[in-house]
């Protein structure tokens, strides 16, 4: 620590930060533009001057940048100084002299960090009367609107766009007083991280482009503590409702997971909520019910008459829902819904990572790793939010190099300016070429086989107890001793792998190089498919295969199916089999899908936004997330349909169900904690509503003139209203992200212990995996793969917006969905003598013709792969190893495509 003095006071502060950190952190507001907690400091904006004394006899100082002055002992600076006051007005008066006058019609309105800090300088009043340069706006794709001339050049889009998320598709233009941020032409913004520009912008030039069509102000929407839904990081959201319809979701800090950034997928994939495929009544026999207390009655009776009753669940359902369904059908009844090799993976990754004895890092360890190792995985598509951590830890070779030239690692430009000297080692073993491919220190591409056996390989020349692959040729060894030696130096190695690749044997290489691995701060995470998918394998079920031959056999003729569309798991053939043989089938769902358009019985299930459940992420953190507006009638939770399926229904509440829930499940029993943690110390509900909202009662006018009381919450610890406690509300729980001043998400400041930190109180959910006991080594090499000249092999590869089956329903992720086609060596094609673009018929072995597709040549796929992208209907249910022959399409055919 280091203490200083801030206008007369002193104050200990962390020693190595910047003078703007420490004040933000102490409390004290001091304006500031191009600054960003994740990005560092360039001093691009000098809107954060102080002075600086060079003691205590100094009666003038001298004029700094906060954010590049370092803090050190018997530090004197001044904010409220009128020299240092003078000079943030007068600077932010010429910021202003190109943006535009309007504010009443920006959408930044309301939450800019512009006007927090003009305001903040005591800048209220525009002298210039001059011209304004202009600029023309561009099209930036589905997802970002463009509006440049309120751009005031504090350079923080191309910094997070292009240094910290690898993006190279936005630049500056320009010079002096005229640059321009956007592309060299108009186009779709590549990266995956391309919405953080709303939030990282402190005007409104970049804005959320789904969230235009249907806009409100910020004070005008009801928000409750979320957690993405679109893949198994569990990244914290603050999802925005107004009229009954999710408007936005912007990122929630959380200091262990997502920091201040979410992917494109968890930002705008929100639109299925809204969808027209939502499922709003109950249906029996195809007939819409009258209300939910009939389906109900529906669903008692033909429980009661079921000769045989199984329940299949769903990684993407809360845990509580998956129990609820568990407990109505018993424990042998009941199955996981996942197809045989997700399964297997699932059950190994839950052994691996519990009984394995090597610590699975959070997001934000994983940053600290000085190497890493990805196995068989590309996380860009996979995991987008763990692959831009991976982008910040191939930094810390830099850092340390900057520090022993004692450089700030705050210091943005000039610790940049050493990454040609020093990286830490990322190297990457995928099927083909990944977006990371340019940070890294080595590549392989490969079959799954190929992989895992490059994995065995660094395993055993980390430690020769681990089995050899036989035959490895002399080129991958060499490249396995490489990265070998090069891991084995590192003080904190990071293992990443993950079920994309549908690979037993390479999961059980990772997990061999993790525990060859000499450090102590090592560290092994897998990348999995579903939010709950982790969840679902510590409350543990039998396997899909089962329950349909349950039904086959005649063992049960009741199905009830949990938010699983079973087409995504298994061949048509074999789920129409299943359904067509039971006697009678219940699915609880919220979207329309092939399994609910076969059910005998529909109920209408309430989404994330509308419900309360808990999520395992694949750190193994449980985390919960609230609903943001009331159901209505007669979608319910999907486990409420469960509960009042019984004459006395066994749990009145959430928590009730929760706690059942920890006390049957020793792997859960964590969850309890999560309640308890759950229910503040306030006087009163947590509003969802910002203390500004407006219009409650114009917006049922059309209804009735007075005001509706508001719906009452008896579940949470919130309410659906604008009155309430939020002054003793932990950080953690508070819906809205506004202090006093600080109308922007850059608020989060004032709710955090210092500047990137945990907030007050911790951050939200709870850890229920610790690193325990040890494993044997696996010795499960597979034999290398020899491509068949007369077959194709099909590899499902991830694509971040059509591998999730909720997301594909929003519409701007479903403008930015991949063409259908399928990839392929040029080797192959040389073959068959395609070229990009030329279909290709698509047959199985014995002939029969299922698709005709244009073909993508893939260079780094290997001879005798055939990839095709995860997600797409055509492919969604097929095995990743099944094969297929390939014939180049006619001529006729090629004209009636």
């Amino acid at each position: 620590m280091a203490r200083i003095e801030i206008d007369g006071n002193l104050h200990d502060v962390k020693d190595g930060d910047n003078v703007l950190a420490a004040c933000l952190s102490l409390g004290l507001d001091l304006p500031y533009f191009c600054w960003h907690p994740a990005l560092g400091s360039v001093g691009a904006c000098r809107q954060c001057a102080v002075i600086q004394y060079k003691d205590a006899e100094d009666p003038r100082g001298r004029l700094v940048m906060a954010c590049l002055t370092p803090v050190a002992d018997n530090l004197r600076i001044s904010l409220n100084a009128g020299l240092a006051r003078q000079f943030r007005q007068d600077n932010i008066e010429l910021l202003m002299t190109n943006h535009p006058h309007d504010c009443p019609v920006c959408e930044e309105g309301g939450e800019c960090h512009l006007q927090d800090m003009t305001l903040m300088t005591g800048h209220t009043a525009r002298r210039y009367r001059g011209r304004k340069r202009t600029h023309r706006n561009q099209y930036l794709g589905p997802f970002v609107n463009h509006e440049m001339n309120r751009c005031i050049a504090c350079y923080r889009c191309v910094r997070f766009y292009n240094d910290y998320a690898g993006g190279n598709d936005l630049e500056v233009l320009g010079i002096h007083n005229n640059v321009y941020f956007g592309r060299f032409e108009d186009g779709t913004l590549e990266n995956e991280f391309s919405g953080n520009l709303v939030e990282v912008c402190p005007t409104g030039v970049f804005t959320d482009k789904p969230f235009s069509d249907r806009y409100t102000r910020k004070w005008d929407l009801q928000t409750a503590p979320s957690v993405c839904v679109h893949c198994s990081l569990g990244c914290n959201t603050a999802p925005g409702e107004r009229y009954g319809e999710l408007r936005r979701i912007v990122n929630r800090y959380h200091g262990d997971v997502n920091g201040y950034f979410l992917c494109d997928r968890g930002r705008f994939g929100y639109g299925f909520v809204n969808s027209d495929l939502r499922i709003r009544t109950a249906r029996i026999d195809g007939q819409r019910a009258a209300s939910s207390e009939i389906a109900i009655e529906h669903f008692r009776a033909l429980l009661q008459d079921a000769q045989g009753l199984i329940g299949i669940g769903s990684p993407r359902a809360s845990i509580e829902a998956n129990f609820a369904l568990r407990e109505r059908v018993g424990e042998d009844n009941f199955f996981l819904g996942l197809d045989d090799t997700e399964h297997t993976l699932l059950e190994t990754i839950h052994h691996v990572i519990t009984s394995g004895g090597i610590h699975t890092p959070s997001l934000r360890e994983t940053e600290q790793a000085d190497a890493v190792l990805i196995l068989g995985e590309d996380l860009t598509h996979s995991a987008p939010r763990l692959a831009l951590s991976l982008r910040q830890a191939v930094r810390n070779a830099t850092i340390e190099l900057a520090k022993k030239l004692k450089i700030p690692h705050w210091l943005d430009n000039a610790v940049r300016q050493l990454q040609g000297q020093a990286q830490s080692p990322l190297f990457i073993a995928s099927v083909y070429a990944s977006r990371l491919d340019d940070i890294a220190a080595g590549t392989f591409h490969g079959s799954p086989e190929a992989i895992a056996r490059l994995g065995f390989a660094i395993a055993h020349y980390l430690n020769q107890e681990s089995p050899l692959p036989f035959g490895l040729d002399e080129a991958d060894n060499a490249l396995a001793s490489r990265m070998a030696a090069q891991l084995r130096q590192a003080k904190r190695p990071l293992i990443v792998s993950g079920t994309s690749g549908s690979s037993l044997a390479v999961i059980q290489a990772a997990y061999n190089v993790a525990k060859a691995l000499p450090a102590q701060d090592k560290g092994l995470i897998f990348a999995l498919p579903e939010a709950n998918s982790l969840g679902l394998a510590m409350l543990g079920g039998k396997r899909l295969e089962a329950a349909f031959a349950h039904v086959k056999n005649g063992s049960a003729d009741t199905v009830v199916i949990l938010e699983n569309d079973l087409y995504r798991r298994a061949p048509q053939a074999q789920v129409d089999d299943f359904l067509n043989s039971a006697q009678q089938t219940v699915a609880i769902d919220h979207l329309e899908n092939t399994t609910t358009a076969k059910a005998g019985l529909l109920l209408p299930a309430a989404t994330f936004a509308e419900s309360e459940g808990t999520l395992v992420s694949n750190e193994g953190r449980a985390q919960r997330y609230f609903p943001v507006y009331p159901t209505k009638e007669p979608v319910l939770a999907a486990w409420q349909w469960l509960d009042r399926a019984i004459e006395k229904p066994r749990w009145n509440h959430f928590g009730d169900l929760s706690s059942a829930c920890a006390a049957e499940i020793p792997a859960l029993a964590g969850i309890a904690r999560l309640g308890q943690a759950n229910v503040p110390a306030v006087e009163g509900k947590i509003p969802r509503q910002p203390h500004r909202y407006s219009g409650r009662t114009a917006m049922y006018a059309n209804i009735k003139v007075s005001e509706p009381p508001s719906p009452e919450d008896h579940e949470t610890p919130f309410a659906f209203s604008m009155e309430g406690d939020t002054v003793h509300a932990p950080p953690a729980m508070v819906p809205v992200v506004w202090a006093p001043g600080w109308n922007s998400n850059q608020a989060i400041g004032k709710f955090q212990d210092e500047i990137g930190g945990p907030l007050h109180g911790g951050d939200p959910g709870i850890r229920l995996v610790e690193a325990s006991g040890t494993l044997p080594w696996f010795d499960g090499i597979p034999p290398a793969y020899t491509p068949d000249p007369t077959l194709w092999r099909i590899i499902r590869l991830p694509n971040i917006f059509a591998g999730e089956e909720l997301s594909r329903h929003s519409p701007p992720i479903a403008e930015r969905l991949p063409d259908l086609c399928i990839f392929m060596n040029p080797e192959d094609a040389g073959r068959l003598a395609v070229r990009d673009n030329d279909p290709v018929e698509i047959a199985d072995v014995a002939g029969f013709v299922l698709h005709q597709l244009p073909v993508r040549i893939e260079p780094t796929l290997s001879p005798g792969l055939l990839g095709v992208t995860s997600g797409l209907p055509p492919f969604q249910n097929m095995r990743n190893d099944a094969r297929v022959v390939l014939k180049k399409a006619s001529v006729q055919e090629e004209d009636r495509l």
